[in-house]
């Protein structure tokens, strides 16, 4: 599943404030403004991305700290900021991800308002690749 959430469905022009960024890897960044206290202002900075590309959401479950977290991250993007998801999970199986329903469903209730869902079948380029390889062997 792929997520393209543009800003009041305007279309995104080129902008060198682009970050890509996993998942896992923004979920722990989030949770270690924690420990400094420093959580208003890495939402902030990450809110100021014209274009955040997080890739693989699912392949990890969090805690609910870090969902809560991520949730308050889209809600500052939320009508202001666009953001690319990628995931291989349906929606009906984030509950797992997230740990819990409310989370879930507030985090996705945010994420499909205005945005464009691109449901992409087959083989991943890796894949691709390799099964191209073996066929000329």
């Amino acid at each position: 599943m792929f997520f393209y959430l543009p800003p009041w469905d305007h279309p995104i022009q080129f902008d060198p404030a682009v970050l890509f960024v996993e998942f896992a890897a923004l979920a722990d960044l989030l949770y270690a403004s924690l420990a400094d206290r420093s959580t208003p202002q890495k939402l902030a900075s990450l809110s100021r991305y014209h274009l955040l590309i997080i890739d693989e959401l699912g392949y990890m479950p969090m805690d609910k700290q870090r969902a809560n977290l991520f949730f308050q991250l889209v809600s500052k993007l939320y009508e202001t900021g666009s953001i690319i998801l990628t995931t291989n999970m349906p929606f009906d199986e984030w509950d797992k991800v997230f740990g819990d329903t409310i989370a879930s469903a507030a985090i996705i209730d945010r994420l499909v308002h205005h945005s464009h869902i691109f449901h992409i079948q087959g083989h991943g380029y890796r894949m691709k690749d390799k099964l191209k390889a073996d066929a000329s062997a």
